[in-house]
């Protein structure tokens, strides 16, 4: 009723999860990049919790409204379901034919994973995701693990998102749940906004629905803060009826007054129960850290056996760190390659036979990561009990990983870690120092040594893990993206896609044209096409213009 006396198009303070009006906080930025992890090529199974109203079924509408291409999803509001209704909705989704007048689950399962196979064949992906999954019953969280088991040798068939509450993280923490929470291989928690993303979000909301941003004063969305604990969905209906409030006494903007009226009528009380900002200080602390555990933990499980790094003594890490990166260690490792080379001379090629004699006397855990972060320029930690992938972002760097051929590795154009390894016990961490053509100069334990691709080919699966450094601080920009992150974004794209940008003041706003031109990038570079610009899209963008002390593997950038 109010919106024509604020001059605004629409109501900008609807609860319904309207992905239009997606503010992408940095938390709701962190969750949105583990739903499209959850999705990718690489995904498994994603679990992402958050408290009531803090927009995680927004996010899962925002990620369904991207053109998601090669990608089939099945989607489950519903969880109160028996373990046959849970089988025959996943096929309902996916247009799965079966047999109806059985009992039997055997006849649903068997049409599902021939579905998936197929599927799987014509290099499409299935996705699963399951909404208010704190709410699904224990036969029905069982039948989800075996729907996991559901794969080829190197690729799950189909990839599996819950989101719920947090009692979901508690369910998932009891002792018979314990097999399902081990396959979870990406945990997020989205935590409310802060006083100044608020502001940012009651702002952004406004401009969307075509009115000016500043209908609220400053003591006014202070209010609204504090009485929501930045909650969204508080914060939408607090701000709704202080809106029909402004509008009814014939004022043109929102005081704190009205909002502290608004919040009593429309919650009926003060301030929101049991919310996260009215916990006392001590234990708010508690919380916090309690929950940045929770997301070590699901980086741990992400990154698998790249983060199970054993210590060394504080002098050997010293001195291992303090050489350049070819020059030997003190008592050098006796290996069939790369002996009494002159300093100048590139090792010999070596074979098969070479390769796993070193990585049979070559040490595992730390020492490849210092040899990786010394390309960098930095140097492994004497002492830190964090998983790599987080000491890395202290640094500025940030992990990607993944499963990728030559071809790939050579468009992100930075030295990698390889896991190497055959069947038997001559198993270990490589570092890819150089990729021309089909010759690769790897780094194993103390010696470089050099071999080709078809030789490597029978030690290496695809998997891989790289550093790269961002030239921009958002982890995801997307719509409702607006700054420096999106100008940077718009050069970037001009010089990849050949645009000439002229002497025109760029938007800093995210619009449809910009995620068309974000969308060519990506299938330009045989990237996921959903438009949106996560970790892979932002470290090829990265690629047009490194700075110097990038460290790379080939001379050219390898994007086209």
């Amino acid at each position: 009723m109010y919106t024509a006396h604020f001059g605004l198009k629409d109501n900008p303070f609807t609860i319904t999860p309207d992905p239009g009006y997606l503010y992408l906080s940095p938390h709701h930025q962190d969750a949105l990049a583990h739903l499209l992890y959850g999705i990718g090529e690489n995904g498994g199974f994603v679990q992402l919790t958050g408290e009531v109203g803090t927009g995680k079924t927004t996010l899962i509408r925002a990620l369904l409204a991207q053109p998601l291409e090669q990608v089939d999803v099945a989607l489950c509001f519903n969880p109160r379901l028996t373990v046959r209704e849970l089988v025959a909705t996943l096929c309902d989704e996916l247009h799965v034919p079966y047999p109806e007048d059985t009992g039997s689950l055997k006849p649903l399962y068997d049409a599902l994973n021939a579905h998936l196979l197929r599927t799987h064949a014509e290099g499409r992906r299935t996705v699963l995701i399951i909404d208010e999954a704190q709410n699904l019953s224990r036969p029905v969280l069982e039948q989800i693990r075996l729907l996991t088991n559901l794969e080829t040798h190197r690729h799950k068939l189909l990839r599996i998102i819950l989101v719920g509450q947090p009692e979901l993280q508690h369910l998932l923490e009891r002792q018979d749940m314990r097999q399902l929470a081990q396959r979870i291989t990406a945990r997020y928690h989205l935590r409310s906004l802060t006083q100044s993303q608020t502001t940012a979000y009651i702002q952004h909301r406004l401009r969307v629905a075509g009115g000016p941003g500043e209908l609220f004063t400053s003591g006014a969305l202070r209010a609204a803060f504090r009485l929501s604990n930045g909650v969204p969905r508080l914060i939408n209906v607090i701000c709704d009826r202080a809106l029909t409030g402004a509008y009814g006494r014939g004022l043109q903007r929102v005081d704190a007054t009205l909002v502290r009226r608004a919040a009593r009528e429309a919650l009926g009380h003060s301030k929101p129960r049991f919310a996260i900002g009215s916990l006392k200080p001590e234990l708010a602390w508690t919380a916090l850290a309690a929950g940045l555990a929770m997301f070590g933990v699901g980086l741990y499980l992400t990154y698998g056996a790249w983060l199970r790094v054993p210590r060394v003594e504080a002098k050997a890490q010293a001195e291992a760190t303090s050489r350049p990166a070819n020059e030997p260690a003190s008592a050098p490792i006796e290996a069939p390659v790369a002996t009494k080379q002159a300093p100048d001379d590139p090792p010999r090629l070596a074979s098969a036979e070479d390769l796993r004699a070193l990585l049979g006397r070559a040490p595992d855990g730390e020492q490849p990561w210092t040899r990786l972060l010394t390309l960098w320029g930095e140097s492994w930690p004497a002492k830190s009990d964090d998983a790599p992938c987080e000491q890395v972002q202290t640094m500025g760097l940030r992990c990607l990983s993944g499963i990728a051929d030559w071809d790939e590795l050579g468009r992100y154009n930075r030295p990698a870690l390889l896991r190497l390894g055959d069947s038997g016990q001559n198993q270990g961490q490589a570092v890819l120092r150089s990729l021309r053509g089909d010759q690769v100069t790897l780094l194993i334990g103390n010696d470089t040594v050099r071999t080709d691709t078809a030789i490597l080919g029978s030690l290496w699966k695809g998997e891989y893990l790289l550093l790269w450094r961002p030239q921009i601080s958002p982890k995801l920009i997307g719509p409702g993206t607006q700054g420096d992150a999106v100008i940077w974004l718009r050069q970037r794209l001009a010089l990849a896609l050949g645009h000439n940008l002229g002497d025109a003041e760029l938007s800093s706003v995210f619009d449809p044209t910009l995620q068309d031109q974000v969308r060519s990038f990506q299938k330009l570079n045989n990237l996921e096409v959903d438009g949106l610009v996560g970790q892979r899209t932002m470290a090829l963008l990265n690629n047009l213009a490194p700075t110097p002390d990038t460290p790379l593997l080939i001379s050219s950038t390898g994007v086209n």
